[in-house]
């Protein structure tokens, strides 16, 4: 017999007609790890955990910022500088108190993929880095777990649902396959930089735990190795079929997957030597010969007051850095990517002199 409040709760996905008690009763036995609780993981773990998932992990080392806000909306402003995990999981225990979360408080590496993997049916792709993407989707290969991806940027974004196992024998489509050679560093800005329409992410999210609800259920279509590409300025929406590269490889064996240093697959160290942390910017200035400039746009926030600095945009630097006198100069922005590009170029253009940027920006600051 079926528990009233059990119906009750959901009713509307109990009547609907190809879904019913079967497809709901699977939601309820279903393992779903979550990496990443920010602009996308927000919306995926409302709808999965609204849903009826039974188990939801979620994996987030971060804490709430208000500028988080806009566009990561299970998040209010008394839970800034909260851990996300943990407010995101009080938050959904009161949207649905009668599934089990697990919280992962820390950063996704080789050895916590392996670990916890093997405990979740499905992992979601939530992140906003390519490193971190490219660790997950090897640790999908390896350990053969479907992988539903998001991605977001300015107005665009992207889902695709990878490395389903499916009954052909054929290799499925995995990250790689998409994008075989990772970005050089610097190449494509971050949502600090770059910017985002807050609504973009909860768009795709959405679409992220729809693939997730349809793999469990087996209703509908799921984007099996297909990558949907959605455009927020004029909602056109364009489906690319995937096909397997055979000369990409992945790691496999556990070894070598341990072994794969993700942050040089993705170039971070290439320029690793011009980054400092945030915590050496103030023994530094004391010295004279240092500058500090901040080379965001005039209108970015939040402003720096607790350290004596010059405001000159990345687009103006190049015609103004010959007029200073300097030792060392050290560019901050808002997360430290155009800060690293800007390092980068200037030692490129004055190899004699010493350019730095402040690693995580602004961000890592406040």
């Amino acid at each position: 017999m079926i528990d009233p409040q059990f119906q009750e709760r959901y009713h509307r996905q109990l009547i609907l007609n190809g879904f019913g008690p079967e497809a709901q009763q699977k939601l309820t036995n279903a393992n779903v790890l979550v990496i990443g609780a920010g602009g996308l993981g927000c919306p995926i773990l409302q709808y999965l955990a609204a849903a009826g998932i039974g188990h939801l992990g979620i994996a987030d080392a971060d804490v709430v910022s208000l500028s988080n806000l806009p566009r990561q909306i299970l998040f209010t402003t008394a839970d800034v500088g909260n851990r996300k995990a943990e407010s995101a999981k009080n938050k959904l225990l009161q949207l649905n108190p009668y599934i089990k979360i697990t919280v992962y408080a820390e950063y996704f590496k080789q050895e916590q993929c392996i670990e916890h993997f093997i405990n979740y049916d499905i992992i979601v792709d939530a992140t906003d880095n390519f490193a971190s993407r490219y660790l997950i989707n090897d640790a999908c290969v390896l350990m053969l777990k479907p992988l539903v991806l998001g991605a977001v940027s300015q107005f665009e974004g992207q889902v695709a649902v990878l490395n389903y196992q499916s009954l052909n024998n054929l290799r499925p489509n995995n990250y790689r396959d998409i994008f075989p050679t990772p970005p050089q560093a610097n190449e494509v800005q971050n949502c600090s930089d770059a910017g985002i329409l807050g609504v973009l992410p909860g768009i795709i999210g959405t679409m992220q735990a729809t693939e997730v609800i349809k793999l469990i259920t087996g209703i509908g279509q799921p984007l099996i190795d297909q990558l949907l590409i959605y455009n927020a300025l004029n909602h056109k929406i364009l489906t690319i079929k995937l096909q397997p590269n055979l000369q990409i490889k992945t790691p496999e064996t556990t070894e070598d997957f341990i072994q794969t240093n993700y942050e040089w697959l993705c170039n971070y160290n290439e320029t690793a030597n011009l980054e400092i942390d945030s915590i050496e910017i103030s023994e530094l200035l004391f010295s004279n010969d240092v500058i500090l400039i901040d080379i965001r746009e005039k209108d970015e926030t939040p402003k720096i007051h607790q350290w004596q600095h010059l405001s000159i945009p990345l687009s103006t630097l190049e015609t103004t850095i010959n007029e200073l006198k300097f030792g060392k100069i050290l560019f901050i922005c808002q997360s430290g990517t155009r800060s690293l590009q800007a390092a980068k170029s200037m030692s490129n253009k004055f190899p004699a002199k010493t350019f730095l940027s402040i690693k995580g920006g602004i961000n890592a600051i406040v």
